[in-house]
């Protein structure tokens, strides 16, 4: 698999994101919260991904910027994980909670360590 993050792996739907909210569970690794959602969609892809900064947390929309390439950049490297483990398809939101500015190695690293514990979660469930 490829290890690139490209518009068609993106979650844009709202109608998507609204179910992700309403019927999603999620799974926190501070600073970082991961809303998940099993779906079907029409692409190869494991998962479809979207991110989110709070605004009340980062007034600037340089810094909102810099962490959700940070968030990309991180579920990039690592969602071979995702794709190794599981057989079905998701929907992941992304949600930087943390109220200072991260570094790009605790982000990885941070991203990493919830979506190991994501596939632990889903392996028990089914």
């Amino acid at each position: 698999m490829k290890a690139t993050f490209g518009t068609n792996e993106r979650l844009k739907s709202k109608k998507e994101i609204e179910l992700l909210f309403s019927e999603g569970k999620s799974i926190t690794q501070y600073p970082l919260k991961l809303m998940y959602r099993k779906t079907t969609f029409d692409q190869p892809f494991p998962a479809l991904v979207s991110v989110s900064v709070s605004k009340r947390n980062f007034k600037k929309a340089v810094d909102r910027n810099r962490i959700k390439r940070l968030l990309r950049e991180g579920y990039r490297k690592n969602k071979y994980l995702v794709s190794d483990n599981t057989s079905h398809q998701f929907s992941f939101m992304f949600l930087y909670v943390g109220k200072e500015m991260p570094d790009h190695i605790r982000v990885t690293s941070k991203i990493k360590a919830i979506v190991q514990k994501f596939i632990t979660q889903e392996i028990k469930t089914h």
